[in-house]
């Protein structure tokens, strides 16, 4: 039996892998499923005792890489896994490694980046706020000083003509050089507080202008320029309170931005206008959401809720995952035709397409 999770599911045409927990909570355990089975094929167990807030499975996303899963836990344990025998290639200890000088009542949140060869990840030391890693064997690259990590993720953009990491540290948004880990720039929020879980989102406007889209809790949601040719930001082109989330990522569509916070709402992706907003049952404070340039779905507690992505404010079509209404914390993968999505206790794999769905087309492991 699975226990409820928070990190989100990793898989591709062979593997299904996602962080666990043992029955007595003192140990990580990261699972390995065979994708036309569900049959486990592998798990690694390391001790990892904490306390933390909404429990202490790990946060962070596997990273599928060729041969190997890179896991992380919520206690800072790294691993590079072997995808076929489960061995364990290589490790590290972030505590251990890059000591905090603070406590993380969430423990470490953001998942692991692979980016021009080179593996970020955020111990949020004061000598390694940022660290890049060689994926093959886990030897250190290059680390910056900085504050300590944010809850949420990073990404890899060229904004600016500048290929650099963007995110959050715990207080502030920023962006790296991706070669050297060089901070290139950095944004105070209006508004303390933020706890910095979205990840940011580049989209390009209707003139094919890029942006940057970033969502918060307390500052709201913000589009942000980079005409300049240093990789700095040039300017807040947009802004509204009206979407405040402190989970769920916004996904861009066209000319729609579509996020859950209570409700699912849809803005235009131009000037950050609310276009509507539609309440359900399905829907509370986080829900992962996926699009195609056709369609747009939603995960909410317990069901799946399908929309057009023209802009239209109406549920298409609702396919119920699990019987009894649960919050999803662990973000699902789709992987070509087939959606791994987690509950407090199963993980099922749900065949696509989304539209002939029905509560009976899923199949339980």
């Amino acid at each position: 039996m699975i226990h409820a999770g928070l990190g989100g599911i990793a898989a591709n045409d062979k593997y299904v892998v996602f962080g666990d927990r043992d029955q007595e909570d003192f140990h990580d355990v990261y699972r390995c499923l065979d994708t036309a089975t569900g049959k486990q094929l592998w798990q690694v167990e390391r001790l990892a005792i904490a306390a933390f807030d909404y429990g202490n499975s790990p946060r962070a996303t596997p990273l599928i890489t060729d041969s190997n899963v890179i896991c992380q836990g919520a206690m800072g344990n790294l691993l590079c896994i072997d995808l076929l025998s489960g061995n364990v290639r290589w490790e590290k200890n972030f505590r251990d490694d890059f000591p905090l000088n603070t406590e993380l009542p969430w423990g470490y949140c953001g998942s692991p980046l692979l980016a021009d060869g080179k593996l970020i990840v955020a111990p949020g030391a004061p000598d390694a706020s940022l660290v890049a890693l060689d994926p093959a064997n886990g030897h250190l690259l290059w680390k910056v000083a900085g504050s300590p990590p944010s809850h949420g993720s990073l990404i890899v953009a060229e904004l600016g003509g500048i290929n650099q990491i963007v995110g959050h540290d715990r207080n502030t948004l920023g962006g790296w050089n991706l070669d050297t880990g060089k901070r290139l720039w950095t944004m105070e929020p209006d508004s303390d507080g933020d706890f910095n879980v979205p990840t940011p989102i580049l989209y390009h406007d209707q003139r094919g202008k890029e942006l940057l889209l970033i969502a918060t809790e307390n500052n709201g949601t913000r589009s942000i320029a980079f005409d300049n040719s240093d990789g700095t930001p040039s300017k807040i082109v947009a802004t509204t309170m009206n979407l405040r989330t402190d989970m769920s990522t916004p996904i861009v569509v066209g000319n729609y931005i579509y996020c859950v916070k209570d409700f699912l709402f849809c803005l235009d992706a131009t000037d950050l206008s609310e276009k509507w907003r539609i309440r359900d049952r399905a829907l509370g404070d986080y829900a992962a959401t996926f699009a195609t340039e056709e369609q747009v779905l939603v995960v909410g507690k317990g069901d799946l809720l399908l929309l057009r992505a023209d802009g239209t404010k109406k549920i298409i079509s609702r396919c119920k995952v699990f019987d009894e209404p649960q919050v999803l914390y662990s973000h699902p993968a789709i992987y070509r035709n087939r959606m791994y999505i987690r509950g407090e206790h199963q993980l099922k794999c749900i065949k696509l397409p989304l539209d002939a769905l029905s509560p009976d087309a899923t199949k339980e492991n």
